[in-house]
């Protein structure tokens, strides 16, 4: 499954590395696409394995607000 997370807060590359570290730190993500521009993540996800909430949470634990 694929899904685009609307991540708030990112401003530079570290940013950008704390939450695609985040999310693939979540057993069943398979891929990871910051893009820090526009604040979007894509994320390739075995639906199984995670979900959207566990997502959300990784990325607010690294101090983001996720508009999913």
């Amino acid at each position: 499954m694929q899904i685009t997370l609307d991540v708030r807060g990112m401003t530079c590359g570290h940013c950008k590395s704390a939450v695609k570290g985040a999310l693939e730190g979540l057993e069943g993500v398979q891929g990871v696409e910051v893009n820090l521009g526009t604040g979007k993540v894509d994320v390739t996800y075995d639906d199984a394995k995670t979900n959207i909430e566990a997502m959300r949470e990784a990325v607010e634990e690294q101090g983001y607000d996720v508009i999913v």
